[in-house]
C-alpha cells in the first residue's frame, strides 16, 4: 500500500486539473496514490480522467463522482475512502513540485510518531516565493499556534488519516455549500502537534473562480457554515480581543441566515450580547457589499 494519497476535491476544473496531474507524473517519488472527488461536475472532467487511468503513470489513480455540495463535502468523501497512513489535499488548480512526493514520504519516515497529527509544509507561488512567512525554526507546531505567533499565508497539511479521522466530519446544511476547512484541523490542535517540513510541496495558484477569492459571496450564501465554525472558534480562541471578533463575526451570520436564538445558541452568551451591535452593522456591511445577489 503507498504511504501517501494526494487527494484533489475538484468542480468544473478540467480546463485546469492538467497541470496538477502532469506534476504528478513527474514526481520522483511514486509512493502515491492520486484521489480524485468530482463534486458534481457538469464538463469533461470525468472523461478526461478515464483517458489519465488507462496511461501507464506509475501511480493508482481513483476516482468518485458526487452530487455537488461545496469543497468541505468533498473533504468529507476524501476522508471515508483514504485508507494510506498520510493525506494531503492538492486543490484542483495547483499542482505539486516535482520532489513533493519524495520530500514528504522521507521526512516522515525520518520523523515519524504517533505523537504528532502530520507535518506542516509550505505552499509558494509560481514563481517559488513562500506565501506569507516562512515556518518556525523548532520541531514543531499547532496550526492555530503558528498564526497565533505571527505566521502569515496559506501552508500545507499533511495530515496522518488515523487523526484526522477521529474527528467529526464537517456538517452539512440545507441550501449552503462551504462550512471553513479549519474545522477539522483546530480540534486536531488540542491534541496534536504538526511537525514542521520548511520546504515547499505546493504551488498554488489563486484563480478568479476559487472560494479564496469569492470569500465574502462565501460568507453571504453560507451564513450557517460560518456561525458553525464561529462558536467552535468561541471554545477554542485565545484573548479577550480574538474571542470578541469571533463572535461580531458569528453575530454578522445569524442576522443573514435569520437565526433569532443566536444568543441562546452561542458558547459564549455574555460577549455575544456585547458584539451585538457590532455584528449587526457587518452585517449591514455585507449585505450592501452583495446587494446584487439580494
Amino acid at each position: 500500500m503507498a504511504t501517501l494519497t494526494v487527494f484533489t476535491p475538484t468542480y468544473n476544473r478540467a480546463y485546469v486539473l492538467k497541470q496538477c496531474y502532469d506534476s504528478l507524473c513527474r514526481q520522483t517519488c511514486k509512493d502515491f496514490v492520486w484521489l480524485i472527488v468530482d463534486d458534481g461536475s457538469s464538463d469533461n472532467t470525468k472523461e478526461i480522467v478515464d483517458e489519465w487511468m488507462t496511461q501507464n503513470n506509475g501511480f493508482e489513480i481513483r476516482y468518485v463522482y458526487k452530487k455537488n455540495g461545496g469543497m468541505h463535502t468533498g473533504h468529507n468523501k476524501a476522508y471515508e475512502l483514504i485508507d494510506t497512513e498520510l493525506n494531503v489535499c492538492i486543490d484542483s488548480d495547483d499542482y505539486m513540485p516535482d520532489d513533493a512526493v519524495e520530500l514528504i514520504v522521507d521526512f516522515w519516515n525520518e520523523n515519524r510518531d504517533s505523537s504528532y497529527s502530520g507535518i506542516i509544509a509550505l505552499d509558494v507561488y509560481k514563481n517559488g516565493q513562500v506565501i506569507g512567512k516562512e515556518l518556525p525554526d523548532k520541531k514543531s507546531t499547532t496550526l492555530s499556534g503558528y498564526y497565533e505567533n505571527g505566521g502569515q499565508g496559506d501552508k500545507k497539511l499533511i495530515y496522518r488519516t488515523e487523526v484526522i479521522n477521529k474527528y467529526p466530519a464537517y456538517p452539512e446544511f440545507e441550501g449552503e455549500k462551504f462550512v471553513p476547512l479549519d474545522y477539522k484541523y483546530l480540534l486536531a490542535d488540542q491534541d496534536y502537534e504538526l511537525l514542521i517540513m520548511n520546504k515547499p510541496v505546493c504551488v498554488v495558484e489563486y484563480m478568479e473562480d476559487g472560494s479564496s477569492k469569492n470569500m465574502l459571496r462565501q460568507y453571504y450564501r453560507n451564513p450557517k457554515g460560518f456561525a458553525f465554525m464561529r462558536k467552535v472558534h468561541m471554545k477554542y480562541d485565545k484573548g479577550f480581543v480574538r474571542r470578541f471578533k469571533t463572535c461580531v463575526h458569528y453575530v454578522s451570520s445569524s442576522f443573514i441566515s435569520g437565526n433569532r436564538h443566536f444568543v441562546k445558541e452561542s458558547p459564549r452568551k455574555g460577549m455575544t450580547m456585547l458584539s451585538i451591535p457590532f455584528g449587526f452593522c457587518l452585517y449591514l456591511l455585507v449585505r450592501y457589499n452583495n446587494r446584487e445577489r439580494i
